[in-house]
């Protein structure tokens, strides 16, 4: 997965303004206390990081 469909997911689920907000701020454990930004930055795959992000916000099966 692209980070440009990672972007595109998050603000499909959140919506733009709160998708930016949850990746630049909520740190997730699953991803060793990074925010989704920071994690990408580090070299995390994007769809490692859009999974931890439904993780935390229980997204359903379909919509992953």
């Amino acid at each position: 997965m692209r980070i440009t469909m990672f972007r595109k997911l998050m603000a499909g689920e959140f919506g733009q303004v709160r998708a930016e907000m949850i990746a630049h701020d909520h740190v997730l454990s699953s991803l060793g206390g990074r925010t989704a930004d920071q994690a990408l930055e580090a070299g995390i795959g994007a769809k490692e990081v859009w999974l931890a992000v439904c993780d935390a916000f229980e997204v359903p099966e379909n919509r992953r």
